[in-house]
C-alpha cells in the first residue's frame, strides 16, 4: 500500500460514513466478511475492507415508523454527544444499504424468509426498485419488510486524522457489527469490488502479513480485536456491554517511518486504552506493522 509520507494537513471536514463487520460462526470459529475494492477505486483501491460507504441524504429521510427501533434508541446506542436523531437513523440505514449494495445481504431479514430462499427473490426486487430510482429504504418498505436497524450493534467510531497516512480523504466512520443472516449468500458488487470472502480474523491477518491481501489500519486493528473473541455471541455481548470506542488516530514520523498511534499509546493524547493489544502501527516493509510483529496482532 503506497502512502503519502508528508506533513500535509487536510482542512476539509470528515465525511460521515458507516461500515459493517458482518460476522458468523464458521467451522473453526468466528469469521468476518471482507470485500476487495476495485483497484481503480478512489478510496482504498485493491484493499480488503468491511462493506460500507458514505452517508447519503436519503438515508436520513426514512419514515421512523418503518424502523424496528426508535430514533431515540439508535441515538442512545451511538452515544455521541451532539449527534442529532436524523443522523443516527441515517448512519444505521447507510450501514444496511451499503451491506446490501456491496454484498447482497439483507441484514435482519426474518430467518424463515432466508431459509426458504425467498431472500434472493426479495433482494432482486429491492435491486430492481432501486434501479428505477426508488431508494433502498423505500424499496424494502414496498416489499413489506422492516428496516431491521436492530440487527446492527455499534462497535467503534474512527475519525481520519488531518495528516494523511492512507488516503487524502477524511471520514468519520461508525463501525457496526451484525450477525450474518442465516441462509443468505454474500456476493460482491462487480462495480465496486472484485471479491467477497469469509475469513477468520486470524487468517485475514496472516494473509495480510504474507502479502496475499492488503488491509488499511482500521481493518487491521478491528481484526486484531475480533480475533480475541470466540464467536458471534461473544462479539455481540462485547458490543452491548460498552459504548462504541472513539478512535482518533494520531500520526507522526519517526526514523523516516510513518507511525500511527491510538488511545493508550505513550504518544497519544488519550492515555486510556480502548482495546487490548497493540496501540500503534508503523509503516515499514511496504505494510503497517505492530511492535512485536504478527504475534502482537494475533494476541
Amino acid at each position: 500500500m503506497a502512502i503519502p509520507i508528508n506533513s500535509d494537513v487536510i482542512h476539509t471536514p470528515p465525511l460521515a460514513s458507516a461500515t459493517v463487520m458482518v460476522v458468523r460462526d464458521g467451522p473453526t470459529g468466528l469469521e468476518v466478511l471482507l470485500v476487495r475494492r476495485h483497484g481503480n477505486s478512489g478510496v482504498l483501491g485493491g484493499v480488503h475492507v468491511f462493506p460500507g460507504g458514505k452517508l447519503d441524504a436519503a438515508d436520513r429521510q426514512v419514515d421512523p415508523a418503518a424502523l424496528d427501533r426508535t430514533a431515540a434508541e439508535l441515538l442512545s446506542a451511538l452515544a455521541e454527544p451532539g449527534l442529532d436523531p436524523d443522523t443516527a437513523v441515517g448512519l444505521h440505514l447507510a450501514a444496511l444499504r451499503e451491506t446490501f449494495e456491496e454484498c447482497s445481504l439483507l441484514l435482519g431479514l426474518h430467518a424463515s424468509l432466508s431459509a426458504s430462499g425467498d431472500w434472493a427473490r426479495l433482494a432482486a426486487q429491492v435491486r430492481e426498485h432501486t434501479l428505477t430510482g426508488l431508494g433502498f429504504a423505500a424499496a424494502v418498505q414496498r416489499l413489506g419488510q422492516p428496516l431491521a436497524v436492530s440487527s446492527l450493534l455499534p462497535w467503534s467510531r474512527w475519525v481520519t486524522p488531518r495528516q494523511p497516512s492512507v488516503t487524502n480523504k477524511r471520514f468519520d466512520t461508525r463501525f457496526f457489527v451484525a450477525a450474518a443472516p442465516a441462509g443468505q449468500d454474500a456476493s460482491h458488487c462487480t462495480f465496486e469490488a472484485t471479491e467477497a470472502v469469509w475469513l477468520s480474523p486470524r487468517a485475514a491477518l496472516e494473509r495480510y502479513w504474507a502479502g496475499e491481501i492488503d488491509l488499511a489500519p482500521p481493518q487491521i486493528m478491528s481484526l486484531c480485536q475480533l480475533g480475541r473473541l470466540a464467536g458471534v455471541a461473544q462479539v455481540q455481548a462485547v458490543a452491548r456491554s460498552r459504548p462504541p470506542a472513539l478512535i482518533e488516530p494520531e500520526p507522526f514520523d519517526q526514523d523516516g517511518c510513518r507511525v500511527i498511534c491510538y488511545p493508550g499509546d505513550p504518544r497519544h493524547s488519550r492515555r486510556v486504552p480502548v482495546w487490548d493489544g497493540p496501540t500503534r502501527l508503523t509503516y515499514r516493509n511496504q505494510r503497517f506493522e505492530a511492535d512485536g510483529g504478527l504475534a502482537a496482532l494475533l494476541g
